[in-house]
């Protein structure tokens, strides 16, 4: 597929069939996540696949928004949950062609090996489709109780879900991908889509902030 249209294709579809998705195309999309860029190219990410039916079940229980708004979103034969290592960062950025001399997070301006966690996220996002498939990036949220404001600690509350699946303490979940088939009766993007779609007028500033044309 050529890569403008893959780009127009995607699409974050939450409606599937259960159809198998071929092993082969399983390991391509995965290894499409290495590829992304990372700071000092410290790699800082680790991922989950969720092949068999069974481990995805032991997942879906974690998402319950997900399963009580689309709940054919389980019916998606790949799960992947990427995870964000923050400690590969900074030991990377504490060696000696980096300069720095010890392992402050305060040195970072912003969480790296969040947003080079998420480039990986994306990267499958865009293989997946270029494999005719489809796929959903989706948020694994605390808890909320009967006060909207009392949720659990964040990232306390995917504690859980590492104990689950054996996930080390400092290794981060950010969400998660199903990948699949997209269901026939998928429903049409809705006009209001487009509509809302911002524009490069809009959104891109040219040279001071404000300055719109090219």
């Amino acid at each position: 597929m050529e890569f403008k249209d893959v780009i127009r294709r995607r699409r974050m579809v939450r409606h599937y069939t259960d159809q198998p998705i071929a092993p082969e195309t399983v390991e391509r999309i995965l290894a499409s996540a290495l590829r992304a860029p990372s700071a000092g190219f410290s790699q800082g990410w680790a991922f989950l696949a969720l092949t068999e039916a069974a481990d995805r079940a032991r997942f879906w229980p974690f998402v319950p928004t997900r399963m009580a708004q689309t709940p054919t979103m389980q019916l998606a034969p790949l799960v992947v949950i990427p995870l964000a290592h923050k400690a590969a960062y900074l030991a990377r950025y504490a060696q000696a062609d980096k300069g720095w001399e010890d392992q402050a997070e305060a040195r970072w301006p912003v969480p790296y090996w969040h947003i080079d966690t998420g480039m990986a996220s994306l990267m499958m996002l865009l293989s997946a489709v270029d494999e005719g498939l489809s796929a959903c990036f989706f948020g694994i949220m605390p808890q909320q109780g009967p006060d909207f404001d009392a949720v659990v600690e964040v990232p306390k509350h995917t504690d859980a879900l590492r104990a689950e699946f054996g996930i080390p303490a400092e290794y981060v979940p950010i969400g998660g991908i199903c990948i699949g088939y997209r269901a026939p009766d998928t429903p049409a993007q809705g006009a209001h889509v487009a509509d809302r779609r911002r524009g490069t007028a809009d959104v891109i500033h040219r040279g001071q902030w404000g300055v719109h044309a090219e």
